[in-house]
């Protein structure tokens, strides 16, 4: 979802800022939860079957509401192939990377890893979009950088996170920014919401062979928490928190939303901690004041004189 996180907010009024930064709060919390909710499906689940399965019942019931809701389908063939090799970068590679990291990576390491896209992004868009550097974004990737380096350096010298695990997440988010910089080129103007559809169901599609050939159904223990994971992940991740962030594209757009992605690195960390009883060391909580910071930096929208 942060691939829309790179184009122009338009002007907001100041009546509206208090609703829209519920708004950002709410897709935040959402968003930040994924992780450990994740963590919590794969215990129970191979990941790749558990994706699957998720992309395609949210690609099926995103396309539906879309039916029902009466919203025309505009995209044309280019705008379907475009958003079918999004859902591919985003969800498939992305997700299916990062879920097979986390069986060795603990969520909030994830959390914090991933949610430096912004960070990553802003340097692929100055080498290949010929976006302009300026000295406060140069300045908060190096924090970033810096920030995630010291954690990960951490985590590894107490053992708490394994290598393999760290080195797939960087590789997820890779993935995603690839998926960043495709969006921004190609990306169409309107019809996200159906568009979103066909990408969970390309990803699904995408990701179905590897599952069925190097996972196994028996493998799945039908447990409660389980089907509170997935239920969490296909209605409130894949739908709900989309609708959220349309509604909040229309009220401000996602430059301005983006500035708010600072939070996902500390709250990932701490749904981690509630949700997982994960361990939290003084050095995560030193490493991640830069890492926010360097996120607020460079997602943070230009003053306009």
């Amino acid at each position: 979802m942060s691939q829309l996180a790179l184009s122009a907010a338009p002007p907001i009024d100041s009546t509206s800022r208090l609703r829209l930064a519920l708004m950002v709060g709410g897709f935040v919390l959402l968003w930040s939860s994924a992780f450990s909710v994740g963590k919590i499906a794969i215990a129970d689940c191979p990941p790749l079957i558990f994706l699957a399965v998720r992309f395609l019942a949210a690609g099926v019931l995103m396309l539906g509401l879309a039916a029902a809701s009466g919203i025309r389908w505009t995209l044309s063939k280019r705008d379907v192939a475009v958003f079918a090799a999004l859902g591919v970068a985003n969800q498939a590679l992305y997700l299916g990377i990062g879920f097979i990291a986390l069986k060795t990576v603990s969520a909030g390491l994830a959390a914090v890893i991933i949610s430096s896209n912004p960070i990553v992004a802003a340097v692929f868009a100055v080498m290949l979009l010929g976006e302009r550097m300026t000295w406060r974004k140069a300045f908060g990737l190096l924090l970033g950088f810096a920030g995630v380096a010291f954690i990960v350096r951490s985590r590894l010298m107490f053992g708490t996170d394994q290598l393999g695990g760290i080195v797939l997440s960087i590789v997820a988010l890779l993935a995603f920014v690839a998926g960043t910089i495709l969006f921004k080129l190609f990306a169409p103007k309107d019809g996200f919401w159906i568009g979103n559809g066909v990408q969970s169901l390309a990803a699904g599609i995408a990701i179905m062979p590897f599952a069925a050939g190097f996972e196994s159904v028996g493998n799945i223990m039908p447990t409660w928490s389980l089907l509170a994971a997935f239920a969490y992940s296909v209605f409130i991740v894949s739908v709900f928190a989309y609708l959220l962030w349309f509604r909040i594209l229309t009220v401000s757009g996602a430059t301005a939303a983006s500035s708010y992605h600072f939070l996902i690195p500390p709250l990932g960390m701490l749904f981690g901690w509630l949700l997982l009883g994960e361990h939290l060391a003084l050095a995560d909580l030193v490493g991640i004041v830069p890492v926010a910071l360097g996120i607020y930096l460079v997602t943070r929208p230009a003053i306009r004189a």
